[in-house]
C-alpha cells in the first residue's frame, strides 16, 4: 500500500439480489472512497459474497460511519457488512 493511502477491507454477505455492487459503490463513491480492487462470487445460486479493497484517504468518516453509509444504501436487502482497517485485516489473518 502506497503511504497517501489509508485502505480498507469491506465484506458484503448475504441473499443475492439486483444491484448490490452498484449500491455499494455509489455510497462509497458518494463518501469519497475510492475502490482499488473488488472481487464478488455467488455461491451455491443465492448466497452473494464481495470482498473489496478501497482507498479512504479523501474521505473523512471513521470506519463505523463507512459502515453506516454502506449499510444504508443496502438497506432492506438480507446482507451483512464488515469495514476493517487493513493493518488490523493483516495482523488478524497473517499465517
Amino acid at each position: 500500500m502506497g503511504k497517501n493511502k489509508k485502505c480498507i477491507v469491506v465484506t458484503v454477505i448475504g441473499k443475492d439480489d439486483i444491484g448490490i455492487v452498484a449500491k455499494v459503490a455509489t455510497a462509497m463513491a458518494e463518501n469519497s472512497i475510492n475502490i482499488i480492487d473488488i472481487n464478488q462470487k455467488i455461491l451455491g445460486d443465492e448466497i452473494f459474497a464481495m470482498t473489496l479493497l478501497a482507498d479512504r484517504v479523501k474521505s473523512d468518516l471513521s470506519l463505523p460511519e463507512i459502515t453506516d453509509k454502506i449499510k444504508a444504501s443496502i438497506k432492506g436487502m438480507s446482507l451483512e457488512v464488515t469495514v476493517q482497517d487493513t493493518e488490523v485485516f493483516q495482523y488478524m489473518h497473517r499465517v
